[in-house]
């Protein structure tokens, strides 16, 4: 293969190419992606410990909504999300495994917790870090119940509050189920509307997950609470459950493994990897690769990476403003302090963990290019290029970053820049750094 598909493997399955990087992939770009499917690595240990694991994020959360903090003084639980969000943006930005941390963001944004819901911005770091990263080269059931069972999803969708109405709670308390996460669990994260499911299954799934909450006032990550748990036997799907905690297991297990679902994620992983408009036999072949293996990820993603499609139209996708900033400090390697860079995220407009619903951020071009929202990267990346303390030479920038993807206008406009910084935003503003 080229180096025009070396660019392609960074560009649009990575985060962006850093210094070297493509030379690094060499003539072997399915190689250098494929041996990042092996296993999923660990973090540095400084972001593993700046990221409190679900307990403390619980903990941290129940102690600050028992004693608010006093006016003017720090609340603990942006404390805790700013440190953890810090961590995690610095570590995208020097990866070397660019593919694992690209397939970690595609699933958070799949089986989306938002701070601004469940008073979880404390825990949703944890939620990306330890119950959906380490799931992403494995099977979708794994990653599936890591997710849906962490505190953050729990309290975000409202589960720990679901009473089954004839539980010991519900008849004592006379308050019902709350369906917001099964509702979204069928339309979101597994079958999808295309997957046939009704009302009825909707409350019948609330009905199975009834009890699966969080520990207070001692903060454990989950707790099955029978007393709150709906009795008797529940159908979903046609297929019978009996009571109890294994029974939503065995519900989420038959909704990750079921032929709808493995429709839904190939659907979502060719559109976020290939096109907005995502090509039906790229899609035909993911989803088959799933079935084969009882959805195993890390197989769908071998599949997708030996397929044409990917390989055939570069620069197809907008990037998101999130893949933007990654992309650019990659490139540059500007030195922002931890909050700028975090900053950065939000102020191009995608806070990080911070969708506006349960659907998580759009993956189409439409949701992000917006003039003024152009501009706004525009004139950040001016501000980045502005603040290094030795500019890169531009024409090499160029072509470490889009190499023989760059367009003949880039490449003139680059080469006639009248300063190094002029040149990098040139870089950085192209309409081809936008696009992965």
């Amino acid at each position: 293969m080229s180096r025009r598909d070396a660019a392609i493997a960074a560009i649009r399955f990575g985060l962006g190419p850093a210094p070297g990087e493509l030379a690094r992939i060499g003539t072997d770009p399915q190689g250098w992606l494929s041996s990042q499917l092996d296993a999923v690595p660990a973090v540095p240990a400084a972001v593993e410990a700046a990221v409190p694991d679900a307990a403390a994020a619980l903990a941290i959360t129940l102690d600050a909504q028992r004693n608010r903090p006093p006016p003017g003084t720090p609340n603990p639980i942006e404390l805790a999300y700013r440190a953890s969000m810090a961590a995690l943006a610095g570590h995208w930005v020097t990866t070397e495994a660019p593919l694992i941390e690209h397939l970690a963001l595609f699933w958070s944004n799949h089986l989306t917790v938002s701070r601004r819901g469940g008073n979880t911005a404390a825990m949703v770091a944890d939620h990306h870090l330890r119950a959906v990263r380490p799931h992403v080269l494995g099977p979708f059931r794994d990653l599936l119940l890591a997710a849906i069972r962490h505190p953050a999803m729990l309290r975000y969708l409202d589960n720990a509050a679901s009473i089954g109405p004839n539980s010991p709670a519900g008849r004592r308390r006379g308050r019902g189920l709350n369906e917001n996460l099964a509702r979204e669990i069928l339309e979101l994260h597994t079958l999808s509307p295309a997957g046939g499911y009704s009302q009825a299954d909707v409350t019948a799934l609330a009905a199975i997950i009834t009890g699966w909450g969080t520990g207070t006032p001692e903060p454990a990550p989950f707790v099955f609470r029978r007393q709150t748990h709906e009795p008797g036997p529940k159908t979903l799907l046609g297929q019978v459950f009996a009571e109890g905690e294994e029974a939503g297991i065995a519900a989420l297990t038959m909704l990750a493994r079921h032929p709808a679902t493995y429709r839904f994620l190939a659907t979502k992983l060719v559109r976020h990897f290939v096109a907005d408009d995502p090509p039906a036999p790229a899609v035909a072949a993911v989803a088959r690769r799933l079935a084969e293996t009882e959805g195993h990820l890390g197989e769908a993603m071998r599949t997708l990476i030996a397929r044409p499609e990917p390989w055939r139209n570069p620069l197809a996708k907008l990037r998101s403003p999130s893949e933007y900033v990654i992309a650019v400090l990659r490139a540059t390697g500007a030195a922002l302090p931890p909050r700028a860079q975090v900053d950065a995220h939000g102020a191009l407009g995608q806070r990080l963990f911070a969708a506006p619903a349960p659907a998580g951020w759009p993956d189409v071009a439409e949701a992000w290019a917006a003039p003024e929202a152009i501009l706004r990267r525009i004139d950040w990346a001016g501000t980045v290029a502005a603040r290094l303390a030795a500019p890169p030479d531009p024409r090499r920038l160029l072509d470490d970053t889009l190499g023989p993807l760059a367009d003949a206008d880039t490449v003139r406009a680059v080469a006639g820049a009248p300063t190094a910084r002029e040149g990098v935003l040139l870089v950085l503003a192209a309409p081809g750094f936008q696009r992965r």
